[in-house]
Formats: structure tokens, sequence, C-alpha cells
């Protein structure tokens, strides 16, 4: 009896292509996470019934004879920092309205708007509505 061991055919797989998917793939994916912006998070912010932040609001009109009001209060110029700096203390985005009539002088406004930068407030100069204003 011949009993020979017979050569039984390996089963081989050749892998060097899926070395090169691998490889590629794995570029791919270090250029795109190179350029997602990493600093961008998604949050679900809580809601408010009301307004959080209370701008403080000073108004200050100016008359035709030239004389400064702090709401109603009549203020001389002089006094005007005095009276305007303890209303806007302690907030950072408080504001000055300024109410002027037409025949005021530019120049009392402008005095009015270094006071006001001086006291670190923002300004606004209040106009009438378009279809209000008188010719």
């Amino acid at each position: 009896m011949n009993i020979r061991r017979r050569k039984k055919a390996g089963a081989e797989m050749h892998n060097s292509a899926l070395n090169d998917i691998l490889f590629i793939l794995l570029l791919f994916f270090l250029i795109v996470s190179t350029l997602a912006n990493p600093n961008v998070i998604k949050l679900t912010l809580p809601k408010a019934k009301s307004n959080t932040k209370a701008k403080q609001t000073v108004v200050v009109s100016i008359d035709a004879k030239r004389e400064f009001f702090v709401g109603t209060t009549k203020v001389p110029f002089n006094d005007l920092k005095a009276t305007l700096a303890p209303k806007l203390a302690g907030d950072v985005e408080a504001s000055i309205v300024i109410n002027a009539e037409k025949s005021v002088p530019v120049e009392d406004v402008v005095s009015l708007m270094e006071l006001a930068r001086e006291l670190g407030a923002k300004v606004v100069l209040a106009t009438a509505n378009p279809g209000t204003g008188s010719k």
C-alpha cells in the first residue's frame, strides 16, 4: 500500500489591495477631520419669558430756549454730568437718548454727546417719524 499524504492547496487571500484601500480611507478621514471646525458646539439654550438684560436709558431733552431736561427735571448744563453719572453707573450698556428741538444749535448736541462719551454711555439721537414730521 502506498500511503502518501496529499498536498492540500492552502487558501490564500491577497490583501495587498486591502492595504491600499485602508490607507486611502485613513488619509480621507484625517483630511476631513482637520477641515471640520472643532469650535462649533450645538447647544440648546434655555428660554426666558422676559428680557433678562435691563438696559438703562436716560432721556435728555433740549428745548428751543437751549434748556436741558433729564427726564422732566430741568438741569443746567454745568450740573448735567453730576446728574447723569449716578443714573448710568454700573451699567455697561447704558445709553442716553437725546431729544433736541430743530432750532437747537449743533454745538449743544455735540457737547452732550461728548459728555455721554466721558460717562461711557452710548448716544441715540431721537428723530420724528418720516410721516409725522412737520415741514
